[in-house]
């Protein structure tokens, strides 16, 4: 994803036609302006945004964000190529007025006729962020619009602190934007009265002293939350009278809560509390095998990083990869071995490059090492017939494999198309169950190139809270791209002879997985986040991520 980003001066233009509300957005010179759609994009947690509005963002012609960089929504749920443009400042830097995102709103949609431009607005559009005079321009100007609610930071940000903005006898909520002047507080100095404040630490602060003096008692509890609903969220507690001294550590925009729900989020508090949250984790894998792995850790409250370590080439001689294709055609397979994502992407290759599909499977049986490469096989229509129940490895495989019988099974062969590198356990204990075993080289793993070096910067200095290690070559391959992770940082291993390689390298080993599978990995470095702050409590010491308590020497093996 490579969205093109320009300035508020900058006429956006779009290229490419995607499915749906956005067609025909190139080439209608004369049509009418794109629809504006102004969509609510939550308060921070990607996951809040609705249905609706992942359906225009994939069909949008060019996108126009707010004040919050949208980035990272924008290249996951935005089409190649779709224009970007920035509605928070101007070209010098400086914050834009309703008015004139109004008019850049409107010079978007004029330049995209017949197409789609979703104006992608930070919580919900329709509050304290210039719907109406961004909608009221689009009318003037006879562009047509639609509005698509999102989830409001006004109650988003406090459900995430774990404060219920109603509760027992208060039961009245006063929603009041900090930097408005002409508030009128008086109506909102009871304890029965919730107030929920938005703005920056400056304007926060002024309005909580007016509260005060309009009436409201000094200790009436309230909590800061910066960054909210995101894994970088920061709740502070503290009284009305003791509020301005808190205030000065806030370095962002913040929302305040008011009121006698504030004190159960001692009881309530569930996304700060989660066993990793704030933890950056390192991934050495290609983004594509760690999708699955970041949804999990980020389920957790953790942010995740990855960093290849190997690339997949083909082999250098196709000729055998070719002959045991047309072999499976052929009948000359009983079984059809798969022990890697990487085998299942190469054979398919090879099936697109002959014109064939998932029926050439008809009659085989195949065998998957483990649920992901299952995965894969079932989203190109092909059910594995075998997947170990146990440990997801060659080991676990063969524990289950059948024997090779000369009244039940027609043919001896079996194919299993690898990596270059492979060992020979799996091959070999084939061999001794009395199949014939075409072991295939389908791709090779060569090392990557080494990471940025702000990533080898952070890995040798302690600014990940843990790596996740998903073999040994990751181990290897790692250290030899990037360097030895810093000794501080928590090495999570997903299998013994992944954690033999990682001690040989000079690392201390902290989490080992029950199994050998990627979730069991993030579960078990979840369950060793707890341990942690367990420890921490029964010490009387505040819950510090790995990252924060950095080692001076570096750790060495036991």
């Amino acid at each position: 994803m490579s969205p093109q980003r320009s300035t508020s001066k900058t006429t956006p233009t779009t290229t490419g036609v995607p499915e749906g509300a956005g067609r025909g957005a190139a080439g209608r010179a004369g049509k009418q302006p794109a629809r504006v759609a102004f969509v609510g994009a939550g308060p921070g947690d990607a996951g809040l945004m609705t249905v609706r509005a992942v359906e225009l963002l994939r069909a949008a012609d060019a996108v126009v964000i707010d004040q919050v960089a949208r980035e990272d929504v924008v290249a996951r749920h935005c089409r190649e190529g779709v224009e970007v443009v920035d509605a928070g400042h101007g070209e010098h830097g400086q914050p834009l007025t309703h008015a004139m995102r109004a008019k850049l709103v409107v010079r978007a949609a004029k330049a995209a006729p017949g197409g789609l431009v979703v104006r992608l607005m930070d919580g919900d559009p329709g509050t304290f962020n210039g719907l109406a005079e961004e909608a009221l321009a689009c009318r003037k100007a006879g562009i047509a619009f639609d509005v698509v609610p999102g989830v409001s930071a006004v109650s988003a940000v406090p459900a995430y602190a774990g404060i219920p903005l109603t509760a027992g006898n208060g039961n009245t909520v006063h929603v009041v934007s900090a930097n408005d002047r002409k508030a009128n507080w008086s109506a909102s100095v009871a304890d029965t009265v919730t107030v929920v404040l938005l703005g920056s630490p400056a304007d926060l602060a002024d309005a909580l002293e007016r509260l005060l003096v309009a009436g409201r008692s000094a200790d009436s509890p309230v909590a800061l939350t910066e960054r909210g609903t995101t894994v970088r969220q920061l709740t502070r507690t503290t009284t009305l009278g003791e509020v301005r001294a808190v205030m000065a550590s806030l370095e962002f925009p913040a929302l305040a809560v008011v009121g006698s729900t504030v004190p159960l989020r001692d009881q309530l508090s569930w996304f700060e509390t989660k066993p990793l949250f704030g933890w950056n984790i390192l991934v050495p894998r290609t983004k594509d095998q760690s999708e699955g792995t970041i949804s999990r850790l980020e389920g957790y409250g953790a942010t995740a990083e990855v960093v290849p370590t190997i690339s997949v080439e083909p082999p250098r001689t196709p000729q055998q990869m070719e002959r045991a294709v047309k072999g499976m055609v052929t009948g000359r397979y009983e079984w059809v071995g798969f022990t890697s994502v990487n085998a299942v992407r190469a054979v398919r290759e090879k099936f697109d490059e002959f014109g064939l599909d998932a029926r050439a499977f008809a009659g085989l049986k195949v065998a998957a090492v483990g649920g992901v490469t299952a995965d894969a096989l079932r989203e190109w229509g092909i059910h594995p017939d075998l997947v170990p129940s146990g440990e997801h490895s060659a080991r676990g495989l063969l524990e289950e494999w059948p024997p090779f019988d000369e009244v039940l099974d027609p043919i001896n062969r079996v194919f299993l198309p690898r990596a270059d590198i492979a060992t020979d356990t799996l091959v070999a204990g084939l061999q001794d169950m009395g199949w014939e075993v075409d072991d295939v080289t389908a791709y090779r793993t060569v090392r990557a190139a080494p990471p940025p070096a702000r990533v080898r910067e952070a890995i040798k200095t302690g600014q990940f809270d843990a790596v996740l290690f998903t073999s040994s070559s990751t181990v290897r391959n790692l250290v030899g791209i990037a360097g030895k992770p810093h000794p501080a940082t928590v090495i999570a291993c997903i299998g013994p002879a992944t954690a033999k390689t990682a001690e040989e390298h000079g690392l201390r080993v902290d989490v080992l997985a029950p199994e050998a599978s990627s979730d069991a990995l993030v579960d078990a470095l979840a369950d060793h986040g707890v341990g942690l702050a367990l420890a921490a409590a029964e010490a009387g010491e505040p819950v510090l991520r790995p990252s924060a308590k950095k080692a001076s020497t570096r750790r060495r093996a036991r």
